[in-house]
């Protein structure tokens, strides 16, 4: 298990490098994290759904994503409320306080899961959730010691030395930990090194000296790792704009949900993708506005309209602009979305912008499909993937915007600048995401997006294989 001092210390990207490396190596290997809080998430092949950081530490072990990858998946719909996810279907709508007491009946299920999930695998690398430390969870805890003692794994504590503070969150877990949690502990990594390696020595010292953990590598920093999706929403305030040509503004919803939706598009020499924070308007060189998925869409229409985006949105329509809904902003742009039994939130219906004519009621059926199919109506091959919970009706329908194997999906305005549908991911298509980009008046590239993630699965790999000594890390396992 690879335990992080906190939050976005990189704990999910090491694991997909590390995954990557001992594949290459010839090893049978499969990730695992038993909770993951995420409104990012994949279809699994055995028809579920798990955290997409753990479906892209599958890609990187080269084995088919299944839901013992993930066992328990929150996916927030409120700041106390969350969908609870188990075995990759939903079991329901818990508060925080609700959900802690349920922790412990969904133990057992962890543990079963990474037993199955350890058949016929040589190595099985597990993911942390947040803090390993928190004395406070640790009660009802199925993620970090928790786990870790249920299951008797060996536990190596990653930190983030682009924060600072590395050798206090060592030794402040070393204190907070009970003699059993800390003797799990087989090692330090610490992660995102920039300088000279001789600097540090002392702080690797003072560690081993306060808890007798031995720091087994400093892992540099990578830019190989900026090509992979990143996990958390935390990382939409890293993002900066880049490229030039056409401008595609996103506004920064609440519970935004699959965002790594819109990374191909940003990878594009020819596109710059601008998220749109609070308080900010829609820049006046906007071409296209486009509007993501989010775990909660009354409440996501209810933001655009306090922040003002409803208008700005409105108005770029008008000036002849486009717009592009995907999942929950397809349903943004019909003309109504209900949720007569409360599934997202409270009960009700809230009037959407009125581009489509279309409208959705939300239901508690969650539809989850793989998609791989050769789209009419683009004249390109479409890969991506469905997970909804709403059902959208209307004559817009009347247009869609794709034509898979013969199969209407989404919508398109009469004037053909309003388009939206349920697919996520279809932007990965490189023939596809060309295609879109020169109707949009923009200019596509070359660029092959899933051809560069692989290689930055395989770089950074290989600069693991550099900071680690692997053959030691794999010797730690039991």
């Amino acid at each position: 298990m690879v335990m992080g001092t906190g939050s976005d210390v990189g704990k999910s990207l090491v694991i997909a490098g590390l995954c990557r490396a001992y594949a290459r190596r010839g090893l049978k290997v499969a990730p695992f994290k038993a909770q993951n809080m995420s409104n990012n998430a994949a279809v699994t092949a055995d028809g579920g759904e798990i955290g997409r950081a753990q479906a892209l530490q599958a890609r990187a072990a080269k084995t088919a994503l299944h839901t013992d990858m993930n066992p328990v998946l929150l996916k927030p719909e409120t700041d106390i409320d969350a969908q609870v996810v188990v075995a990759g279907k939903v079991l329901g709508r818990y508060s925080a306080s609700a959900y802690q007491d349920l922790k412990p009946s969904l133990r057992a299920a962890v543990v079963e899961s990474l037993d199955r999930l350890s058949e016929n695998r040589d190595l099985i690398l597990i993911e942390g959730a947040g803090c390993g430390a928190e004395r406070y969870l640790r009660p009802q805890d199925i993620s970090n010691m928790g786990l870790a003692e249920a299951a008797d794994l060996p536990v190596l504590l990653l930190g983030d030395e682009s924060r600072g503070g590395v050798t206090a969150s060592a030794i402040g877990h070393h204190r907070l930990w009970t003699p059993s949690e800390r003797a799990r502990v087989a090692g330090v990594l610490v992660n995102k090194f920039r300088g000279d390696p001789a600097v540090f020595a002392p702080a690797a010292k003072d560690i081993e000296a306060e808890t007798g953990w031995q720091v087994l590598g400093l892992i540099r920093w990578s830019e190989a790792v900026r090509a992979l999706p990143p996990e958390d929403s935390l990382a939409l305030e890293k993002r900066a704009a880049t490229g030039a040509g056409l401008v595609v503004a996103v506004p920064q919803i609440p519970r935004i949900s699959n965002f790594d939706d819109l990374d191909p598009l940003a990878a594009e020499p020819g596109v710059e993708v601008r998220w749109i924070r609070p308080g900010t308007p829609f820049p006046a060189e906007t071409d296209v506005v486009l509007l993501p998925g989010s775990k909660n869409t009354r409440a996501a229409l209810d933001a655009l309209r306090r922040e003002g985006w409803g208008i700005d949105i409105l108005a770029h329509h008008r000036r002849g602009g486009r717009l592009v809904g995907v999942c929950a902003g397809f349903q943004m742009l019909g003309k109504t979305v209900r949720d007569p039994d409360g599934i997202e939130g409270p009960s009700g219906e809230t009037p959407g912008l009125g581009l489509l004519d279309i409208a959705t009621t939300i239901g508690p059926e969650k539809r989850l499909v793989d998609i791989d199919a050769p789209d009419a109506i683009s004249g390109t091959r479409i890969t991506g993937y469905e997970m909804h919970m709403g059902k959208t009706e209307g004559p817009g329908l009347a247009r869609p915007w794709l034509m898979l194997d013969g199969r209407p999906e989404g919508a398109v305005s009469p004037d053909g600048r309003v388009m939206g549908g349920y697919l996520h991911g279809l932007f990965s298509a490189d023939g596809f995401r060309s295609h879109w980009i020169s109707e949009m008046g923009g200019n596509a590239s070359t660029h092959r997006y899933e051809d560069a993630v692989e290689a930055a699965l395989d770089a950074f790999a290989e600069e693991l294989e550099q900071d680690l000594d692997l053959d030691a890390l794999l010797g730690l396992t039991r």
